[in-house]
């Protein structure tokens, strides 16, 4: 019997010499914050930032690490120590178990030391996808010990945080590393070496409670969840309902907890820039908070400049002077740190309440010298001069200029006051919160600050507002600058009944730099001639020559010779 053949279209080549064509294979993610569809290469190549909305989604220590130290830099410490199962609690071992093989790691915790734009560090970063960061025993230990090699090889110490809290199966022993941790960076912090710190979503519970709180410099990503309690443990408690952006790093930073928050990508610079300023060193000239050069004053200031003019040769009365110091014509504190330096990185709050506005403070650099520089900032246009209390500070204002004293005591940076303020603010708020106490502390801290001083009195010094940051090695003014224990019109009011006299209580209260150098209450003043970056070169020439001369003093003798001269007052 013939078999059936089969039939076969002459019109067609075999199937295989057909090309198939199949799509490129993607991957997505969905973005938890703008809830939009990503392109995981896209998403990576932005280091796991939303090119849409900027959310900071979280990442491994492991890629962490990339992300921030040197390419080949890293030397791994302690990669040995593993967490066990101390207290026989149900279920922990499986979950150590499960922890390690997803990650690869023993523990929550990456320690080592690395390089982090060419500046030398120890490094330890902590892993949310291990138990969610959970800190055990193993882990505070490891991070005790890098803070105690980093002392003996007289390394910085960079901490990078991720935590949901304590690790309850680990019960109290878990409690008590907050406690060991602190006391090992307690020891460090006597090394006069520094300790920076970046806080990631989520830094919670017991690492909030103790090392992720006490760096030198606080920095966080945007958007990080940052807090003792939980969100919804503080719901449970409170019963009431959260306001948008509570313990959110933007939350912090308006409530004085971080100096400043560093989208992902500038992490590395970041560091690198603060690692380099707090050994003393300038930055390269690449890093993130060099200020561009500018040789035109504020367009604000140029036109206020052409609406005030003296005719003649008239020398200006007292009173003239002090409305003078008042104008906007004056630069602010800022806008000389902008014209006069080569960088400045803004820190913020006091570590209490707040960060005021009316007071900046930070590091400074120009040349191959690094400073210190607070100043009251009375705001550059109206709304700003709103926002900024036009420049009387609240006390977290003076607690922030305090807490960035002591620390450029601790690091051997001088410090530069920069005086510009009607006084201190004066209201219920700033009463309540203890406006008196701290500048009764600022004026205790700076007498005996044990590194240099220079205040300079830039505009108005209105009495203990403007003390506050006055206590100083060298006390200097500007020509056209008004120091004062009272406001003329103050004056004139309290003694005379009236302010229509606020001319002649500005000529009885001999506040102008010519009359107080004379009564030795300031050491000399500055010309405010020319343009404004002249005036901030100018400024800076005198402080570096003031500094040159106070170089020699010992600690000790530097006190004592501060202490001496108001003494003598």
């Amino acid at each position: 019997m013939k078999t059936k053949q089969k039939g076969i279209n002459k019109l067609e080549g075999p199937v295989t010499d057909i090309p198939i064509e199949l799509p490129e294979r993607r991957a997505y993610v969905k973005c938890p914050g703008c809830r939009r569809i990503i392109d995981l290469e896209q998403l990576e190549a932005s280091h796991d930032v939303c090119p849409r909305c900027g959310h900071h989604m979280r990442l491994g220590a492991r890629k962490r690490l990339e992300a921030t130290v040197d390419a080949g830099s890293f030397e791994e410490w302690d990669a040995e120590l593993e967490a066990t199962d101390i207290l026989a609690f149900p279920g922990y071992t499986e979950k150590l178990e499960r922890a390690q093989r997803s990650t690869g790691d023993k523990d929550a915790v990456l320690c080592g030391r690395a390089t982090i734009g060419g500046e030398p560090c120890a490094i330890f970063i902590m892993d949310g996808d291990f138990m969610m960061g959970s800190m055990g025993s193993v882990v505070g230990e490891k991070i005790c010990r890098t803070f105690e090699r980093a002392a003996e090889l007289r390394l910085p110490v960079v901490g990078i945080t991720v935590s949901g809290g304590a690790r309850m199966q680990e019960g109290t022993t878990s409690l008590m590393q907050m406690a060991k941790v602190s006391g090992a960076r307690a020891r460090f912090a006597k090394t006069g070496l520094p300790y920076l710190v970046l806080l990631t979503d989520p830094t919670t519970g017991g690492v909030t409670a103790s090392f992720a709180m006490e760096g030198d410099i606080i920095l966080a990503e945007p958007g990080a969840l940052i807090g003792f309690a939980g969100p919804r443990v503080v719901e449970q408690t409170t019963h009431k309902r959260l306001p948008a952006g509570f313990q959110r790093s933007e939350f912090l930073l308006e409530h004085g907890f971080l100096d400043l928050i560093v989208e992902r990508e500038n992490v590395p610079a970041t560091l690198s820039e603060l690692l380099a300023l707090h050994a003393g060193r300038i930055p390269a000239a690449d890093a993130p908070h060099v200020l561009p050069e500018r040789h035109e004053p504020h367009t604000l200031l140029k036109k206020a400049g052409r609406k005030r003019r003296r005719s003649g040769n008239e020398a200006p009365s007292a009173y003239d002077i002090v409305q003078a110091a008042r104008s906007v014509e004056h630069p602010t504190a800022l806008e000389l740190i902008e014209l006069g330096f080569d960088g400045f990185i803004e820190l913020h709050g006091d570590r209490y309440f707040s960060d005021d506005p009316a007071i900046v403070g930070g590091i400074a650099w120009v040349g191959d010298q690094v400073f210190t520089v607070i100043g009251t900032e009375r705001g550059r246009s109206t709304k700003e001069r709103v926002a900024r209390n036009f420049g009387s500070a609240h006390p977290e204002g003076y607690r922030k200029a305090q807490r960035l004293m002591k620390e450029a005591e601790r690091f051997g940076r001088p410090v530069l006051c920069l005086i510009d303020t009607a006084g201190a603010y004066c209201g219920i708020g700033a009463e309540e919160r203890g406006q008196g106490e701290a500048i009764a502390s600022n004026l205790v801290v700076m007498s005996e600050l044990e590194t240099p001083i220079v205040s300079i009195v830039v505009g108005e010094g209105g009495s203990g507002g403007a003390l506050a940051l006055a206590v100083a090695d060298r006390v200097l003014m500007l020509d056209n600058a008004a120091y004062s224990v009272v406001s003329p019109e103050g004056c004139a009011s309290i003694l005379w009944k009236t302010t229509d006299r606020a001319a002649d209580a500005a000529e009885a209260l001999a506040l102008t730099a010519p009359r107080l150098a004379e009564l030795g209450i300031v050491d000399g003043t500055i010309t405010s001639s020319g343009t404004h970056r002249e005036l901030a070169e100018r400024i800076i020439d005198r402080v570096t020559h003031e500094l040159d001369e106070l170089a020699s003093l010992k600690p000790d003798a530097l006190v004592e010779a501060r202490q001496a001269k108001f003494r003598a007052m």
